[in-house]
């Protein structure tokens, strides 16, 4: 039975959140402060976003000085230029962006802003979709930067329950765009610890060096969690069983209404059919890709990135 490459592939997983802000921009904790914190909470990396803005004369935090041999940073930056749909700025997150990265021109817009924060080589993500009421049109605008959606953002979740983005990497994946998601923070401390610890990636990689951290990312090599843990995944022909830390829901989903699931209490395996997808009265169109939901007894869930089923031989 083959294994996802994501679970058979060497290395270990490392916990990092991709989403914080200090002093630098308007967090409440200084770069040293914010980044003790997540050292102490168990983390083993983190990168440090504050709002590349005029207003904070464009921070990007050099935070390698304050590197360990246990814990890491990626350099990185939330970036802001005009406009989405309604008027806003764009709120991109950068991570893994050179720290002499350059102002925005006078007339650079997001998707150039986007454009460029990947040519220097950063992993583009779409922040809080949700929160920033972003249309498809927006979606379909970085549609050559993005390498992810940020599809869990705590602090918009806690804050003004706007935390989800999966209705928007959903349907930018029906349309083809081959975007993973991530969960994040977007803590402040402003007060207190009320939006940090709340969602993060488990990256699978041989090291915790920075740059292989990076390229673990961009290569899709991760997943996201609130809490509970994917142990394993595994196909066979139609059959996909999966293994994780004790939930009480496993479920499949496609780009259809149409679901796999399992529930029950303290599941730790399942295996489903993948063919049911397609199938049932509702006679939904067969979809291209799915992606592994699964939720513990406190309504914690963890996510895969999109699985495409050409890539497994199943299209």
């Amino acid at each position: 039975m083959p294994s996802l490459s994501l679970f058979s592939r060497p290395g270990r997983f490392w916990r990092g959140n991709l989403h914080t802000h200090s002093t630098l921009s308007d967090g409440a904790l200084e770069p040293a402060q914010v980044i003790a914190a997540y050292r102490n909470a168990g983390y083993d990396f983190m990168s440090l976003t504050d709002h590349f803005i005029g207003h904070y004369d464009w921070p990007v935090a050099d935070t390698r000085g304050l590197r360990k041999d246990d814990f890491t940073t990626i350099i990185g930056a939330e970036l802001h230029a005009p406009a989405t749909q309604v008027g806003e700025l764009w709120h991109i997150l950068a991570n893994g962006l050179p720290p002499d990265f350059a102002p925005c021109g006078d007339d650079e817009d997001g998707p150039a802003l986007a454009r460029r924060a990947a040519k220097a080589g950063a992993f583009v993500t779409i922040a809080h979709p949700a929160w920033s009421q972003l249309t498809m049109e927006d979606g379909r605008a970085l549609n050559d930067s993005a390498h992810a959606v940020e599809i869990y953002n705590h602090g918009c979740a806690v804050e003004n329950d706007r935390g989800d983005g999966f209705y928007l990497l959903d349907q930018l994946l029906n349309e083809e765009q081959r975007l993973t998601s991530i969960a994040t923070d977007d803590a402040h401390f402003r007060d207190h610890d009320h939006d940090a610890f709340g969602g993060w990636v488990h990256v699978k990689a041989d090291s915790l060096d920075p740059d292989t951290l990076l390229e673990a990312l961009k290569a899709g090599h991760f997943y996201s969690s609130q809490g509970p843990q994917f142990r394993s995944i595994d196909l066979d022909g139609t059959e996909i069983t999966i293994e994780c830390s004790p939930v009480n829901a496993i479920t499949v989903n496609g780009g259809t209404s149409r679901t796999v699931s399992r529930t029950g209490r303290s599941v730790t395996r399942v295996t489903l059919d993948l063919a049911k997808l397609d199938n049932g009265w509702l006679k939904c169109p067969p979809s291209k890709w799915v992606r592994v939901v699964i939720r513990d007894e406190a309504g914690k869930s963890a996510w895969t990135n999109p699985i495409w089923l050409e890539d497994i031989g199943l299209s």
